[in-house]
């Protein structure tokens, strides 16, 4: 090593130890302190809750503790073996060749929820949550992890329930209350499985009773929702609605929703529809409900004015079936539907859900209101038939005169919002109607427009008297004023007969 680097070794070693002394000096006479106190948790509440608040807390706890076990997750396997593969379509194979095959997509898998309603193991739940279900498809988890294969007993479209069962016995089981004594603003709690999260539950009120949201059965769907606040989303369907009594209001069926996900409206099936829809499912498989064969429609103020009614009350009858109980029993096209066996009825699904729980063969007597009167009928109710009664129609095309080449004067009614003309004769024979005249235009955003009046309908009636000519319309609005109603029958392009009522402007 040469001289020059051990003297710069030494400063380095020299340097180093002054340092150190001087850390030393400097911290001579530090002394560390070590806490020897314990942090004290304040534990006093800030509040004295009052006794209402405390019980309604125990409440809901007490209810959860008891409600849950008696709620169930579902799992669902579909079975595509039926399924058309995209393989077997021709221009599919032009494509790709006769020997391409697509990789197996393999089976879907939803869950849902569903309720116990029997020891031995009947479950009601949602006819879309098992629907889809393919051979020993559906699973089912009981609170306390058991797992069970379930068969279905029998499903009903018409208001979203299914029935299906599980082998076991000693299960816990739901109290049913009455869904007719449920009041908008009540608590109730949701039960359920949404989104994966099992058994969650959670609070809301009763938002509004008898809503009709149309998702059931298409026409014949029976509906009259019990609205909630109370969380659902996917997942809930088939789960419990429960009062603050922990027993069971409504089945979890839908939500309303931009997003297919919670946005503060729930809709649960009443109980007491439940009731009667699961016990005949367990008992018959199926179910077999009566119908008057009529098509009805709500009524508001304009209808009632023009019906000559006091105000909105009833369901107006809009057709009637070929060959069906109303037309037997003579109910007619314009009659008004007071009450069904002394029961108000309101609203389509009104009347729908009371006629819904009985049997082909069995008799209810409706109160009607016709011109001005009200006659009582007795109405023996048969099973559903397809109506294909109707007469079809292709479209016919009006040229600037709106008469397929025929001459024919037309007329604006301005009272109405509408221009009409004469019935040419290919749509006398198309739409088997000897009479009427034809809408050629409709204002914007008049009543007739939103009420669902349209360029190429034929009004055939106007306040119950045939239509013959531009000038029977004009008569028929003649001498009356502003906001009165005028109640129209008409025929669409489908040849579907429809009542329209118009308010004058």
């Amino acid at each position: 090593m040469s001289k020059k680097s051990i003297i710069a070794a030494g400063f380095v070693v020299l340097f180093a130890l002054v340092f150190g002394a001087l850390l030393i000096a400097n911290f001579s006479g530090v002394k560390v302190v070590y806490s020897d106190s314990q942090i004290e948790f304040n534990t006093t509440p800030p509040l004295k809750v009052s006794p209402e608040v405390k019980s309604m807390n125990d409440a809901f706890v007490d209810i959860c503790k008891a409600v849950t076990p008696t709620v169930v997750s579902i799992t669902v396997k579909s079975d595509r073996k039926n399924e058309k593969k995209p393989e077997d379509n021709e221009q599919y194979k032009f494509f790709f060749g006769p020997d391409f095959q697509m990789p197996d997509q393999g089976p879907e898998i939803g869950s849902g929820s569903g309720v116990i309603i029997s020891k031995d193991g009947y479950i009601v739940t949602n006819n879309h949550v098992v629907k889809e279900a393919g051979d020993n498809g559906i699973t089912v988890t009981l609170l306390d992890k058991r797992e069970f294969k379930a068969k279905v007993i029998g499903t009903d479209a018409n208001t979203d329930l299914a029935v299906i069962k599980i082998d076991a016995n000693d299960l816990p089981t739901m109290s049913f209350g009455n869904s007719d004594q449920c009041q908008v603003g009540e608590w109730v709690l949701a039960i359920g499985n949404p989104l994966g999260l099992n058994y969650t539950v959670t609070a809301g009120i009763v938002s509004a009773m008898g809503r009709n949201i149309g998702i059931n059965g298409g026409g014949y769907g029976i509906e009259s929702f019990i609205q909630t606040d109370a969380a659902i989303n996917p997942g809930n369907s088939g789960g419990a609605l429960v009062d603050i009594n922990g027993q069971l209001v409504g089945i979890n069926s839908a939500i309303k929703s931009n997003t297919g996900y919670y946005q503060g409206y729930g809709f649960a099936i009443p109980v007491n529809i439940v009731k009667s829809v699961v016990s005949e499912l367990i008992k018959n498989g199926k179910i077999s409900r009566g119908y008057i064969g009529v098509q009805i429609q709500q009524i508001d103020e304009t209808m009632a004015k023009a019906l000559g009614l006091d105000k909105a009350k009833g369901v107006l009858v809009q057709s009637v079936q070929k060959g069906g109980a109303g037309e037997d029993a003579g109910i007619k096209e314009g009659d008004v539907i007071l009450s069904v066996d002394s029961k108000e009825v309101n609203a389509p699904n009104e009347l729908q859900v009371i006629i819904g729980s009985h049997h082909p063969g069995e008799s209810v007597k409706l109160i009607v209101f016709r011109d001005g009167k009200t006659i009582d009928k007795d109405v023996t109710l048969k099973p559903k038939v397809e109506d294909n009664q109707q007469t079809a129609m292709n479209n016919p095309h009006l040229d600037q005169e709106g008469t397929n080449g025929e001459s024919s004067s037309g007329k604006e009614i301005k009272t109405m919002g509408v221009s009409v003309t004469g019935l040419p004769s290919q749509l006398k024979d198309k739409l088997n109607i000897s009479s009427g005249v034809v809408v050629t235009a409709v204002d914007n955003y008049s009543d007739a427009f939103l009420r669902g009046l349209r360029k190429g309908m034929v009004i055939v009636e106007a306040n119950k008297k045939n239509v013959a000519s531009v000038d029977d319309l004009a008569d028929a609005v003649k001498g009356k004023s502003k906001g009165d109603s005028v109640l129209l029958k008409v025929v669409d392009q489908s040849g579907q007969e429809r009542i329209i009522a118009v308010e004058l402007q």
